[in-house]
Formats: structure tokens, C-alpha cells, sequence
């Protein structure tokens, strides 16, 4: 079976926003900032935007398969967001994999639906349901009670929003490094800086806690043995110590000092 952690990070869509609220003649950070300040309005607190104002800047992930561990951001720095898109859907049209992510069913993958609606980008095993396989009748990507995508924030919080934990802390509570790197509350910073490469490492630190929690998830739900578990924790410990990228490395040195997982 195949296993793909993906995370994104996403900045506004000031292009969007411009129209929206006649902005025309704004700079992109200003615009940016009418964005918050209207959603500051709308919640009383929060300025974390709507999912259909966002902009997919990076998508990164893991893939599990038989035979191999992989983690990485798709595309190049300089890819746009529309090619982007396309990767994401073209892995699950080939790899046919089991997603997983924390807190995608209400925010990653709505974003990337509003964002392949957009730019017309297809994805026709993800969008299947049964119509093509009739298999996907019973096992889809989109049903919220289907295993095709498992939101691990969803089903360890049992469905209650009220009992939803930050990965961060989770990934801490776990032994794993947690965070590292920029932050996702500084995420528009950086683009604005042209620090994309700092944002994809940021995005590969998070698939990588959210997979070392999904291999805690199957020890717990007995779908691996805790030697089974060693094991896996072992083949991502072997694959981040052949790469040189410092974000691997300090992820390594965080994981060791952890030593739970």
C-alpha cells in the first residue's frame, strides 16, 4: 500500500481579494492587510483567512511504498501554483496511495479544490466516486467515514473540534521534533521576502511529524506491531541521515533529544 502525507502552505490571494473589495492601486502587502482586517471583523478575533482566499505557495510530502520512503516538496521554488496542483492530483492518478494529514479535511484539501477549480486542473481518481471504479463507491477520497484520506487531527480528536490539538504539541507530546523553522504565522513574510526555499523546508518538517504520528496511530489501532513501528521509525531515521539539508539534520539532532519515538 501506498502512504501520502501532504501538507501545504499558502499565503492570500491578493489577486482575489483586489477584486473583491475594489483594491485596485493597493500593493499586495496592503491588500494582504485589508484581507486580515476584514476577517478580524468577521470572527471578532482570528485573521486566519477563508480556505477560497488562499494561495498554495508549496505542497510538500511523504510517500511510503513498498519499497521506499521519500519526503520532499513538489515541483521547483520557481514552480507556480497551477503546476503544483497538477503534481499533487498526477501522484494520486498514479500512486493510488492512502492520504493522510492533519487537519486536511478543513483546510488543505478545501483550499486545493477551490485552487484546481481555478485553474482547471484535473485529478479524476481523486474526484471518483464510483463512477469510474466502482470500488470508490465504498472507499473515496471524499467521504468524511472513507479510509482513502485519514485526517489524523479529525479522528483523534473522535470528530470534536473542541478536543482538536495543534500538530506541534502532539508531535512534542509524542517525542517527535515538532516545528521547525519559520513558522506558519510568518509564512507571508517570508514569501514576500522571496524565501520560498525556507517555506518548503518549514512544510517538509510538518509531513514528517505527521507521518511519524501516523505510524503511532496504526501501532495504536494495531495495524502494525511495535516491532513493525521500530522499524518504520528506522527507515526514516536511515533516509534523513543520507540528506544534507539542514532542516533533515536539525530535524534529526530534535528527534534524537526527543528519544520517546
Amino acid at each position: 500500500m501506498n502512504v501520502l502525507v501532504f501538507d501545504i502552505e499558502t499565503v492570500p490571494d491578493v489577486a482575489t481579494g483586489r477584486h473583491l473589495y475594489d483594491l485596485e492601486g493597493l500593493s499586495d502587502a496592503d491588500v494582504a492587510n485589508v484581507m486580515y482586517h476584514r476577517r478580524r471583523q468577521e470572527t471578532g478575533e482570528s485573521e486566519f483567512l477563508k480556505p477560497h482566499l488562499h494561495r498554495i505557495v508549496a505542497i510538500s510530502a511523504v510517500l511510503r511504498s513498498r519499497d521506499a520512503f521519500k519526503v520532499w516538496s513538489l515541483g521547483e521554488p520557481e514552480s507556480d501554483e497551477r503546476e503544483l496542483i497538477q503534481r499533487f492530483f498526477d501522484g494520486i492518478d498514479r500512486f493510488l496511495p492512502t492520504l493522510v494529514s492533519w487537519n486536511g479535511a478543513s483546510f488543505d484539501l478545501p483550499v486545493m479544490h477551490y485552487r484546481a477549480l481555478l485553474h482547471g486542473v484535473a485529478g479524476r481518481r481523486y474526484w471518483d466516486t464510483g463512477d469510474d471504479d466502482k470500488d470508490f463507491r465504498w472507499n473515496n477520497y471524499l467521504n468524511r467515514y472513507h479510509a482513502r484520506h485519514t485526517d489524523l487531527m479529525d479522528v483523534l480528536a473522535a470528530y470534536q473540534g473542541r478536543a482538536s490539538a495543534p500538530l506541534n504539541e502532539i508531535a512534542i507530546l509524542l517525542g517527535f521534533p515538532g516545528k521547525i523553522g519559520i513558522g506558519g504565522a510568518h509564512v507571508w513574510d517570508s514569501y514576500q521576502q522571496g524565501k520560498i526555499n525556507d517555506i518548503r523546508s518549514y512544510c517538509e518538517v510538518d509531513v514528517l511529524n505527521t507521518y511519524l504520528i501516523y505510524l503511532r496511530y496504526q501501532l495504536i489501532r494495531d495495524q502494525l506491531t511495535a516491532d513493525q513501528y521500530q522499524k518504520e521509525c528506522g527507515v526514516v531515521r536511515e533516509e534523513l541521515e543520507k540528506m544534507t539539508q539542514p532542516h533533515f539534520t536539525e530535524f534529526l539532532r530534535a528527534w534524537d533529544h526527543g528519544k520517546l519515538g
